[in-house]
Formats: structure tokens, C-alpha cells, sequence
């Protein structure tokens, strides 16, 4: 069945495209027949309700979750069940939910390991920078282990750390997840920031606000399966969605 669909989208050449995706825990079907894509420069967002699929949604991606069936292809190649460190190695990376640093190295050598399959000495050394303009705190915490920062710190870093493998595509799940307001503001504003320099996002956040007035397009996923899709905005407007998620 396909799902509701609020707005037109925009055409864009395909970046990520998962059709059929079914993901099981032992008898359990956490996502049911779920088809989604992402296309170049895009920001899509996923949004449901806790145990909705999203996070395994994203797991399944990267490569951290073998699917029970369905594809998935990003730019045409078919990277379904792929271990996840190959994976990266196509072009994705996934900062998870719970950011998954490493607490006993510093944040460098977190910083580093983001860059770990590349080469490309010279332009390494400036993402770093980059990453520290970004996120000035990290560069006076730099020689600091990384389980020592504070949790804003730690979700800065595990964002940072992604993207020091120069991804075509980023996942992020639930980055404002336990976050002040303001240090939410300061990563909302480097994503949009790094989605107009090119890069596409796959989102999942429990802040369907913030999440819906980033994304150019939308999904809502109820108990593994696609309900609605749609344009943020056109999601944001929704009578349905603005009592099931924005508590009105």
C-alpha cells in the first residue's frame, strides 16, 4: 500500500533508494515493506512514534542490520546487507542515536578514525579545521577524552566524526535526542549549512518541528509501515500530523 502523499517533490537524481525493506528480530517484524529514497542535495526526514522502525530504518542502511528482505541501492549500486564498515566506504555514514564515540580515546583520535579510509592527506587536515570552525569547542577539547565532554559536546563530535569520511550521505538519528535548546540550534545549523553545500541527509528525530522545517521531503512510519509522505512544510501544515507529533 503506498502511503499518503501531501505536496509534490521536487526532481532530483537518486541518491538512496530502499524498496521492500522488512526488518526482523527474531519473530518480531519491526519494518514492513517499507520503500523510501533520498535524492541528491536532499534532506529527507523520517518521523513516528517511538518504535515506529525509524532507528531500525536507518540500521538497515548502513549496514548495521541485515534486512529479511527488500533492497537497498545507493547511486544504483546495490548495497544491501553490505557489512557496515563497506559501507562507509561507498559514501555513507551514520552518526547513530546514543552519538557511539569512542569514550576512552580523545576527541582527535575520534576525529581521526572518522577519516580512517582515506588518503587524501592534505584535504583530511582540512575537514579537521572544519570541523573545529564548525564546532570551536571541539578544538580546545581536542586533546580530551572524548567520554569526558559534556553531551552536547559528545553529539558534536559524533556529527564531526561522520562527516570527516566525506559522505554523500549522511544518516543522523535523533541528534537533538537530551540536548539544550541552544546546542540544538547550533547542529540544526550546521546541517543546513552542510546540506547547501551539497550534501544529503537522512534524518530521523523525535523533534518532528525542527525535523519537518529542515527536510525537503517526509516520511511517517507507524509500526514499521509508511503512512504518510510529503514536502516538510506540507507535513508541518497538516492537521494529522500537528496532533499526533506537535501536541496540538
Amino acid at each position: 500500500m503506498q502511503p499518503e502523499a501531501l505536496g509534490t517533490r521536487a526532481p532530483r537524481a537518486p541518491l538512496l533508494e530502499v524498496e521492500g525493506l522488512f526488518v526482523s528480530y527474531g519473530a518480531i517484524t519491526a519494518l514492513k515493506d517499507v520503500t523510501l529514497s533520498v535524492g541528491q542535495g536532499e534532506v529527507v526526514a523520517l518521523i513516528g512514534a517511538n518504535g515506529a522502525g525509524k532507528t531500525s530504518t536507518l540500521r538497515a542502511v548502513s549496514g548495521l542490520l541485515k534486512p529479511a528482505k527488500g533492497t537497498v541501492r545507493l547511486r544504483g549500486d546495490d548495497i544491501t546487507g553490505l557489512k557496515a564498515n563497506l559501507v562507509v566506504g561507498k559514501g555513507l555514514a551514520h552518526a547513530p542515536e546514543g552519538r557511539g564515540i569512542f569514550p576512552n580515546l580523545t576527541v582527535q583520535e575520534n576525529l581521526d578514525l572518522g577519516a580512517w579510509l582515506r588518503r587524501d592527506t592534505a584535504e583530511i587536515a582540512n575537514d579537521l579545521e572544519q570541523s573545529f570552525a564548525r564546532f570551536p569547542v571541539l578544538k580546545a577539547r581536542r586533546l580530551q577524552l572524548a567520554g569526558t565532554l559534556s553531551g552536547g559536546e559528545q553529539q558534536m563530535l559524533a556529527i564531526s566524526r561522520a562527516l570527516m569520511s566525506r559522505p554523500t550521505l549522511l544518516l543522523l538519528d535523533e541528534p537533538s535526542l537530551g540536548l539544550a535548546p541552544q546546542v540544538t540550534q547550533t547542529i540544526f545549523r550546521m546541517l543546513r549549512e552542510v546540506n547547501a553545500a551539497g550534501m544529503s541527509i537522512l534524518l530521523v528525530e523525535q523533534n518532528a518541528h525542527l525535523a519537518l522545517n529542515l527536510a525537503h521531503w517526509a516520511y511517517v512510519l507507524e509500526t514499521g509501515e509508511l503512512v504518510m509522505q510529503g514536502g516538510g512544510k506540507d507535513l508541518l501544515a497538516s492537521e494529522a500530523i500537528r496532533k499526533a507529533y506537535l501536541g496540538e
